[in-house]
């Protein structure tokens, strides 16, 4: 099993190859690939080291899979020159998350779409996962007629020049900014750009491609995200209407039933989810569950996961890891 990691030096490809290896899938041959100044640099995988090499060199490899996280760019250029090779591609950025014929997976959810022709494959945004691994036993229980969220997003989902300017300024040290003002004590209502609605994209993310993972146009959703001095992960206040009503021990009992989640819901000894403890996780994590007592059918959760992991590397990873188990990519 070739596996081709396009961005391989990033924070995100970095941890790619962990989860790689933790979950032993199967690689046979490596091709880690970067930026031209990177090329010729090595990477160590399983032991050994392997030189980095640039993506005309790993579309002419013709792997089984291509991984990408190197920027929306990039993969409206490479990805389909992989596709036209046979190459399985699946892509961290936004660059074909909306297209129609581009499924938009979370394997825990819609894995069961995916087809042998399905070769560029769109793993969503970060904080739309972590929200919908939560959501998505609750919508197919109770209906949701209207998610309002607000997200406190981890400087990693930025990258590494972000965490550089968060560790620079608790040091009180000179160097370069990523964002347009300071983040460490502070939190900056501006996560990606702004769009002519007044939202940033990365708040339309989370419209878009819920309705889309739940295949479900009808679902209100509106969202403010909020970068904060943090590097474990994201969390998120989701405050969720239903059409039907619900019970709160049945809620509980969905969520702890469902793979991938866990509930910590326990406030009489000060149990609920952190990014300083979900950080190298890969489940996402529940807690603070409790009715919206201003409204009927409506309620609260926290929502926790390390962005890095569940909300990109380790989703991609689960992706490859069911078209191999439903041989639709056999090496």
């Amino acid at each position: 099993m070739k596996v081709a990691v396009v961005g391989v030096t990033g924070m995100v490809g970095k941890v790619m190859l962990q989860v790689l290896q933790e979950r032993n899938f199967p690689v046979s041959q490596l091709i880690p690939v970067a930026s031209k100044d990177s090329v010729g640099k090595k990477i160590w995988f399983k032991g050994e080291e392997i030189p980095i090499v640039d993506v005309e060199v790993a579309v002419f490899n013709k792997p089984d899979f291509a991984i990408f996280s190197a920027g929306s760019s990039v993969s409206l250029e490479w990805a389909p020159k992989f596709k036209e090779m046979g190459t399985t591609v699946i892509d961290n950025s936004s660059a074909w998350r909306m297209h129609e014929d581009v499924p938009l997976i979370v394997p825990e959810i819609n894995a069961s779409i995916l087809t042998p022709e399905d070769k560029i494959i769109a793993n969503p945004n970060c904080s739309t996962i972590q929200m919908v691994m939560a959501l998505a036993p609750l919508h197919e229980a109770y209906v949701m007629k209207r998610i309002i969220i607000s997200t406190y997003q981890s400087v990693t989902g930025t990258g590494k020049k972000a965490v550089a300017q968060l560790r620079n300024e608790r040091s009180q040290f000179e160097g370069d900014s990523v964002y347009p003002y300071t983040i460490d004590l502070n939190c900056l209502p501006h996560c990606d750009i702004f769009l002519d609605n007044g939202y940033t994209k990365e708040e339309m993310k989370l419209v878009h491609e819920t309705r889309k993972i739940l295949s479900d146009p009808s679902i209100g959703v509106s969202a403010t995200a909020v970068r904060v001095p943090v590097v474990g992960g994201h969390s998120e206040a989701v405050n969720v209407e239903f059409r039907n009503e619900f019970d709160l021990a049945e809620v509980r009992q969905l969520l702890n039933d469902t793979a991938g989640v866990v509930v910590m819901d326990n406030i009489d000894n000060n149990i609920y989810p952190m990014p300083l403890y979900q950080q190298g996780k890969d489940e996402v994590f529940v807690g603070r569950i409790r009715r919206d007592e201003s409204q009927e059918k409506t309620l609260n959760l926290w929502v926790v996961s390390d962005n890095l992991r569940k909300g990109a590397a380790t989703n991609a990873i689960q992706i490859a890891e069911f078209l191999v188990a439903q041989k639709m990519v056999v090496a």
